[in-house]
């Protein structure tokens, strides 16, 4: 079916924040746009807001009339549906085309030129960060993004004149396989998703295969540091960057009085004061594979240096609620030990001489079993960590694997406690922080609102 055929689609999963992307794709070319998801959410709500037809109890007698017709409906799902879904397996049963949200994407990338972002960790904020600089340039951007922009309060922006189209591309069920991009930055390739890839050989497999997928003419844009190794095809540039050193870097950083300024170091063209919108250390890298992108594909200069300094950053990636000289408390949606690690050392950079307190949240029990020594590692950067029961997510409990594998190997001399997430509240009205961040992909950030009101009240 080509997209201009196509006059209903239905998303089964449809309040994920990659899945609401595509469907506010859909609901702005004005067919009907339904679907199911498990529970409510803001996100979900805003969906029904904006023309989407959503159901919350998995009943096959609740797809429209209009999703009913397997000539003109898409289907699409997340991997993280069970096949054996009832609405799924109806679409199944009746023949629909079924596609996963990354094969619509890919449909993408073959009509339009993807930008696209791939990495362990630091794609949404680096892929927004890209977005934000070529929405505002002359050349403009359509974007499915993995977080929401708090530029533009939504995960997808639209152009009706731009060829490019930014999105993130997700590692997670070789989802990027089905990506053609015509360039792409890779940030980081710490082994994850070990339930799918079964060992880290074969998830540097996965980054190695993607990196074949890159169109003829286009351009790989890959961190220094990464084990992986590349396959690019004939007629694709490669370049490098980090920090310090590669095609792209940064000189002359200087981090004071809240603010980060530095200069952009580029084989294309070198940018001054370049100045952060959102001034934390770690989005320094995260703005050099950004710009880098944007000056391959002909943003100037000065809209670089605009698009940075406009930046605010992407809800629950180091999202400040309260930033005072008596308390500071942040949410951040750091859940693997590499992007924990990161979170933590920004923090302490930033409040090097103030108490600081994570309240954490383990995501997933495979990921926990995997990497729990690693977790322990990375919070032990911090004076006080405070461990919530690990969210399931689409996971069954695994015998001995429980918050305590990460509460044991803390370092000494780091402060800790073990508590259920129904006790943050309480727990956050009885005590005084200093400076707080909730960590974690899970559930507990529903209770920001709820904690920033206590804080603030008091």
């Amino acid at each position: 079916m080509e997209l201009k055929e196509i006059k209903a689609v239905y998303f089964i999963g449809a309040g994920g924040i990659g899945m609401s992307a595509i469907a506010r794709y859909f609901i702005h070319k004005g067919i009907v746009v339904a679907g199911y998801d498990k529970t409510s959410s803001n996100l979900t709500r805003q969906l029904e807001k904006e023309g989407m037809l959503l159901h919350y109890e998995e009943n096959v007698d609740e797809i429209p009339h209009a999703c009913r017709d397997k000539k003109s409906c898409l289907v699409i799902y997340t991997p993280a549906i069970p096949s054996e879904h009832q609405e799924l397996q109806y679409f199944k049963d009746n023949g629909f085309e079924i596609e996963k949200r990354a094969q619509v994407l890919g449909r993408l990338t073959r009509t339009h030129k993807g930008l696209c972002f791939a990495g362990t960790h630091g794609k949404t904020t680096t892929s927004t960060m890209c977005a934000h600089i070529m929405h505002q340039s002359h050349l403009d951007c359509n974007a499915f993004l993995g977080g929401i922009s708090k530029n533009y309060g939504t995960n997808y922006i639209l152009s009706d004149t731009s060829d490019f189209v930014v999105i993130e591309a997700d590692e997670f069920d070789r989802s990027f396989h089905w990506l053609r991009p015509w360039m792409s930055v890779i940030t980081s390739t710490d082994p994850d998703h070990l339930d799918i890839y079964g060992t880290k050989e074969a998830y540097l497999e996965s980054f190695r295969h993607y990196t074949t997928l890159i169109q003829k003419g286009g351009a790989l844009i890959i961190h220094r540091d990464l084990e992986m190794k590349q396959n690019v095809q004939e007629g694709v540039k490669v370049y490098d960057y980090s920090l310090h050193e590669g095609d792209f870097h940064a000189e002359n950083i200087v981090i004071e009085n809240g603010e980060i300024t530095f200069d952009f170091i580029s084989p294309i063209e070198n940018i001054k004061d370049i100045r952060l919108g959102q001034p934390i250390p770690i989005n320094i890298v995260n703005g050099i594979a950004a710009m880098a992108m944007a000056q391959l594909n002909g943003c100037t200069s000065e809209e670089l240096r605009y698009g940075m300094k406009t930046y605010h950053g992407v809800e629950r990636r180091f999202d400040f609620k309260i930033k005072t000289d008596k308390l500071v408390f942040l949410s951040d949606y750091a859940h693997h030990p590499k992007e924990i690690y990161q979170s933590a050392k920004s923090i302490r950079e930033l409040y090097k001489d103030r108490k600081i307190t994570a309240i954490f949240q383990p995501h997933l029990f495979t990921r926990t079993r995997d990497f729990y020594k690693e977790f322990a590692e990375a919070l032990s950067q911090l004076d006080e960590v405070i461990l919530c029961d690990i969210y399931p997510a689409r996971e069954q409990p695994i015998s001995g694997v429980t918050s305590k594998l990460i509460y044991d190997n803390l370092k000494e001399g780091v402060e800790k406690s073990m508590i259920h997430k129904e006790d943050v509240i309480p727990l956050v009205k009885q005590r005084n922080f200093d400076v707080l961040v909730i960590l974690g992909a899970g559930d507990l950030d529903n209770y920001v609102p709820q904690i920033t009101k206590i804080l603030e009240s008091k």
